[in-house]
């Protein structure tokens, strides 16, 4: 098992894309996550409220050491996988699924046509509600993957800080079907490339495990703080 070839094609996705699509540079964002059995990149754009609407999703195969995209046939009602053997072939799906969804953009109601500064014209999501609920894909092992339902009761809370270079949040959750609880932990960088890098984790606990490592921590960070300052 290798992410060699997963972060050589993240190290140069950006720059590729933004070098041959005008409007991907203006208004496209990458999202990367080693943290999964199946390690993924989300291409996504931001929506007036600062959320993101993904339109495209990258993962990679680390024992074949491949990429693929996966789609949902509606008649066979099963996923179907499309390998991207090399770099062309990512970069064409990629720019392909981006204008797909642009152009499914202009015909419908939730976004809005305006015009910049420039007097260029764009579109910008109108959002449909306030709910807090997004579907999860989770590869614990206790969940399978699947889609989990998870309501965020707290927005992210910073916990480590390089300003300009990287930062560790955290976001707390419960998982509407069981009532666990979700620690989100998000791991951002920003590469050499000016790129930002994004590692998610998510740790799943029940209510009777919290008290426990709760204890743990706090039983333990006295010896924390005595090594952090040796």
């Amino acid at each position: 098992m290798s992410l060699e070839w997963f972060d050589r094609v993240c190290g140069e996705l950006q720059d590729y894309l933004e070098s041959i699509c005008e409007k991907y540079d203006e208004i496209g964002h990458i999202s990367i996550n080693r943290a999964s059995k199946h390690p993924k990149v989300d291409f996504f754009v931001e929506t007036e409220d600062e959320e993101r609407e993904v339109f495209c999703t990258l993962y990679f195969d680390p024992y074949n050491e491949e990429f693929y995209m996966e789609e949902f046939d509606l008649v066979l009602e099963q996923t179907s996988r499309t390998l991207l053997p090399d770099m062309e072939d990512i970069i064409d799906a990629v720019h392909e699924t981006f204008h797909d969804f642009m152009n499914d953009v202009n015909e419908e109601d939730d976004y809005i046509l305006f015009e910049d500064e420039d007097g260029d014209e764009d579109y910008i999501l109108i959002e449909e509600d306030d709910e807090e609920t997004y579907a999860l894909e989770e590869t614990d092992d206790e969940y399978g993957e699947q889609e989990i339902r998870v309501e965020w009761t707290t927005p992210e809370v910073t916990a480590f800080e390089i300003e300009g270079e990287a930062e560790i949040a955290y976001q707390f959750g419960i998982v509407q079907e069981t009532g666990d609880g979700v620690l989100r932990r998000v791991n951002r960088m920003i590469t050499d490339r000016n790129v930002m890098m994004e590692e998610e984790t998510n740790f799943f606990f029940n209510r009777e495990e919290a008290g426990t490592i709760v204890d743990l921590i706090e039983d333990n960070m006295d010896l924390m703080d005595e090594l952090h300052h040796h």
